[in-house]
């Protein structure tokens, strides 16, 4: 009796202070997240250093990078975003944090985050990525170029305007296609998001943006195997795995063994065919499952960062007169001595228009394609940053938004200035070019960063040759909503042939 009694006192204690206890247990856990990581002295805004869920927010009103650019102006170097989170913004920091030794580990629940296999797999599939490699498959692009050309002068002759920006997407799929399958993946016959790619592609980017932030809940959501059996059509991954097998399937057959066998005889220069002669040599190398993860990595990346550029271009240069003229006439000069072909190739493009050198790069730089932090774990060793020490399994990392919007290397940052890249000393254009973030940096760098580039330097020069373009509603800006990826919409335009 006296147990009982004993029992039923101290639940009646608890249940009368439960709202006290649950405050208690709240803020002890915000004061851990507050002190707990050794790291409250770097400053920041205080809610962010006390839950993820501000991450969360900010992320969540499609604008973290402008976000991270303010708190840099107002905090410094280095600014405290979430509880073990640190964003960097000295462009000095880069070689350290992205350098090979010691190791920065990447934690991520998206993508691999093993260095080892990380590094095994680069050298397996890399030499597919080189710009030698792509310029076999050059004739493909071509193809594609010719094609895109057709359809926007179906819209020159009509009068109507057009989504330019959707247009420029639809090219990029197709050039992926070419260059990975030696198939265009039927975006510019059909004008339209074939499979609907386009879509699930910006689902998974809005659900990755906002959980990346809080990755523990991902396990409970998409992450969890019971979710795929229940709501099949909410796993976003497998349907472009699916889209992936598909074009797979038109290229090579899967038998009962589960093994990807390339059609007999094969002697493409596609990334496919490539792989599967490494996998048929050593398939220690690269197995079947490696080749399909490899391939629907670049269908899902392939288009939207190629994209995000090719429209920073446009609508940049249509916001600009003078340097839409300067680009022209340098385009037009270099057709008039006959030094570009039909369609322009990449190597004349890169040796007879250096102004547009400077357009690309000045596009990559003041709308970089990716506008979140690329996070890495500090070593076990702990590490010096910005005269700062940050503890062993800090997350920090640098938003290239930041450092290309960092006043001191780029003046006049929110400027679209192509000028900088010319006009500038040699020693500014190295300081520029050390502080250049567009496709990350060391050996986790983008690894496709040839194929945006030749695209871009092979499409814009070829566009701005055959048509003149216009703004349908100059008055109207357009809108960009950072989803990971900073992605722009509303680039609606009018066109007209040239000749």
């Amino acid at each position: 009796m006296e147990l009982q009694y004993i029992c039923t006192l101290v639940i009646e204690l608890i249940q009368s202070r439960l709202l006290a206890i649950l405050i208690a247990c709240s803020l002890l856990y915000l004061l851990g997240n507050r002190y707990g990581h050794g790291i409250s002295h770097i400053p920041g805004p205080v809610i962010a250093s006390v839950t993820g869920f501000w991450r969360v927010w900010v992320v969540r009103r499609g604008h973290a990078h402008r976000t991270s650019i303010e708190l840099h102006q107002r905090y410094g170097h280095l600014v405290r975003i979430g509880p073990n989170h640190i964003s960097v913004g000295d462009p000095k920091a880069i070689p350290i944090i992205y350098g090979s030794k010691p190791v920065f580990n990447k934690p991520n629940l998206f993508s691999i985050t093993d260095e080892a296999y990380h590094r095994h797999q680069k050298r397996a599939v890399a030499a597919a990525y080189s710009v030698g490699s792509l310029l076999e498959m050059e004739d493909a692009v071509n193809s594609c170029s010719t094609l895109f050309m057709s359809k926007l002068c179906d819209y020159a002759a009509s009068g109507c305007s057009l989504d330019l920006g959707v247009w420029l997407q639809y090219y990029a799929f197709d050039v992926v296609g070419s260059l990975t399958f030696n198939k265009r993946l039927g975006f510019l016959e059909q004008g339209k998001d074939v499979d609907g790619m386009i879509a699930t592609i910006d689902g998974i980017l809005v659900y990755s943006s906002l959980i990346g932030q809080i990755p523990y809940l991902h396990s409970i959501l998409l992450g969890n195997p019971l979710l795929r059996v229940l709501l099949p059509s909410m796993e976003y991954w497998d349907k472009v795995l699916q889209f992936t097998l598909k074009v797979l399937n038109s290229r090579a057959t899967f038998p009962h063994d589960g093994e990807l066998k390339a059609e007999r005889g094969e002697t493409g220069k596609d990334q496919l065919t490539k792989w599967n002669k490494v996998k048929d040599a050593d398939e220690t190398k690269l197995s079947t499952r490696d080749i399909i993860a490899h391939t629907s990595a670049n269908v899902f990346a392939g288009s939207p960062t190629t994209a995000i550029v090719l429209r920073t271009i446009i609508y940049s240069l249509l916001r600009d007169p003078a340097r839409m003229d300067r680009l022209m006439a340098e385009i037009d000069g270099a057709d008039e001595a006959g030094n570009l072909s039909h369609p322009i190739t990449y190597q004349e493009a890169k040796t007879h228009l250096p102004y547009l050198q400077a357009v690309i790069k000045e596009a990559l730089r003041i709308h970089a394609p990716a506008g979140f932090l690329l996070e890495r774990h500090v070593p076990d060793c702990g590490m010096n940053i910005c005269g700062q020490h940050i503890p062993a399994r800090t997350i920090v990392g640098i938003n290239p938004w930041v450092v290309h919007h960092d006043t001191a290397v780029f003046p006049n940052p929110g400027s679209f200035m192509p000028e900088r890249w010319i006009d500038s000393s040699q020693e500014k254009v190295a300081e520029m070019e050390a502080s250049f973030f567009a496709f990350g940096a060391g050996h986790r760098a983008c690894i496709g960063k040839n194929f945006t580039l030749m695209e871009i330097h092979k499409i814009v020069p070829q566009l701005l040759r055959e048509y003149k373009i216009e703004l349908a509603q100059p008055e109207k800006e357009w809108e960009v909503r950072n989803v990971w990826f900073v992605q722009q919409s509303g680039l609606i335009c009018n066109l007209e042939r040239r000749y």
